[in-house]
């Protein structure tokens, strides 16, 4: 296995390493053996991974540290002092098989000295629920965390009843959050000038000694990272400064919600009273936790313009990635004249008929297509149909003329739409359904789920009617906070 723990080179005070609290009968209840082949020198037998994830610490191989790391932040607006690793270590850190760094992180540990009220464990629903959609995310070429796999046990924790525990093994690139920094320059100060140069040398090598090129960097990730969850309807619904690193890769899933009928202002985190991490204000927020970050670097010396430059470059990254994406969902480049317009009045007739957001978009291929495409076809006679119930087959009818005189290549437009546009997202009744099952230890609807959200884009047979048009009434109801 080739470790290279970088994050213990960093002052022993952004740290505590500790050993993780065993679990009572863990059972491996799923393992992503895809994810596990694009990694080198991992241990491979199932009894070792569910020894590892259940915390039984003399099961981790040589070059395993696990620690824990201290972090602030801002949540909810407001500064909510020290924070930090309270249910997770950091295991290690290796080199995968295309050379890059990637972290090994369990979660549902036990308690650190930064777990706060809490008991340092998680709950099975919202371990299945990260499993999940960081699998869904990955798979639509979405930068995120993933995970190696998870367990269940029969170690019991307190929430609004008593549950059982389970952990999960995540990896990702980066758990370095953008309140690392904030931790820093509050507590620690003179400790900011060496872990910013070590975190460029390990995560932007390319930016050299350069910190401004840093900052323009982590900002224009971040812009690329909000700008893709728009695209594909994805909430985060916890935008804390604590939730975001440094590399723009999505990371902890709590209260996420997939965008099913179109409602920017939904709120999908049931703690968010003030509605401020909706979906359409995803943007925005990305633009106000870069702020407070960049506010650290005044320590040093980083000058006001170069700030106010940052955040400019994150609001045009953004705005470029996003036009470019929408026109793409609807067959076109953006460069196409009247392509934007044309998506965004699409999203407009969304947002007013309030439509399933992952099928219209892909129902637009029954508008170009001939037999071929039956499903397509298919959504684009419901959509039809739910227009003009509400009224609207005039201004429906009147966008699909000109989008269709727009079209110059059906073709082409039709295999654009297919590579951008899913078929299947990680909805809510689709995870219900397979919590309820895990709480039984019955995983079949886990993996069913996994292998079906693997291939997002094509038509499976393993699907069920409920993964394309679910009826259910908590289909857009909010997730709460729990975990």
């Amino acid at each position: 296995m080739n470790h290279q723990h970088s994050y213990l080179t960093v002052n022993p005070r952004l740290y505590h390493k500790q050993s993780a609290l065993p679990l009572d009968n863990p059972k491996l209840a799923h393992f992503n053996h895809a994810l596990h082949q694009s990694m080198s020198g991992l241990p491979f037998d199932a009894l070792d991974w569910q020894r590892i994830i259940g915390a039984d610490n003399d099961a981790f191989p040589e070059g395993f540290e696990p620690l824990a790391m201290v972090y602030a932040g801002h949540q909810f607006g407001q500064w909510a002092g020290q924070l930090g690793d309270g249910r997770g270590l950091l295991l290690t850190q290796i080199i995968d098989k295309q050379g890059k760094l990637t972290d090994l992180h369990l979660k549902g540990a036990g308690k650190t000295p930064f777990s706060r009220f809490g008991d340092g464990r998680a709950m099975i629903a919202s371990t299945v629920r990260e499993y999940l959609c960081g699998h869904a995310l990955s798979s639509l070429g979405i930068a995120s965390s993933n995970a190696l796999g998870f367990v269940v046990s029969d170690t019991l924790i307190a929430r609004n009843q008593m549950e059982r525990a389970a952990a999960l093994l995540r990896t990702s690139d980066c758990h370095v959050r953008l309140g690392h920094f904030e931790w820093i320059a509050v507590y620690a100060p003179e400790l900011l000038g060496e872990f910013t140069y070590q975190m460029m040398d390990i995560y932007y090598p390319e930016v050299g000694n350069d910190i401004n090129k840093f900052l323009h960097a982590v900002c224009q990730n971040t812009a690329k990272l909000i700008a893709s969850w728009q695209l594909i309807g994805f909430s985060h619904g916890v935008m804390n400064t604590d939730n975001l690193n440094i590399t723009g890769s999505t990371l902890d899933f709590g209260p996420f919600g997939m965008m099913e009928r179109f409602n920017p202002t939904w709120i999908n985190n049931h703690s968010d009273h003030h509605g401020r991490y909706t979906y359409q204000n995803q943007p925005t927020i990305g633009h106000w936790n870069l702020q407070k970050w960049l506010s650290c670097f005044s320590l040093l010396s980083v000058q006001h313009d170069v700030m106010l430059a940052c955040l400019e470059d994150y609001e045009v990254t953004l705005h470029q990635h996003y036009d470019k994406g929408i026109c793409q969902k609807i067959g076109l480049d953006s460069s196409h004249a009247g392509a934007a317009d044309l998506a965004y009045e699409f999203v407009g007739l969304l947002k007013t008929y309030e439509l399933d957001y992952t099928n219209s978009f892909r129902a637009l291929i029954g508008v170009l297509s001939d037999d071929e495409h039956r499903y397509e076809q298919g959504l684009f006679h419901q959509l039809t149909q739910e227009i003009s119930a509400q009224g609207g087959i005039e201004r429906w009818q009147n966008w699909q003329a000109r989008y269709i005189t727009t079209i110059t290549n059906a073709q082409q437009s039709i295999d654009l739409m297919k590579r951008t546009n899913p078929i299947y997202i990680l909805r809510n009744t689709m995870a219900e359904y397979a919590i309820q099952g895990a709480l039984e230890d019955d995983f079949t609807e886990v993996s069913r789920l996994f292998d079906l959200l693997a291939n997002p884009f094509k038509l499976q047979s393993i699907a069920t009617n409920e993964d394309i048009a679910p009826t259910d009434r908590r289909a857009m109801t909010p997730i709460s906070c729990m975990s």
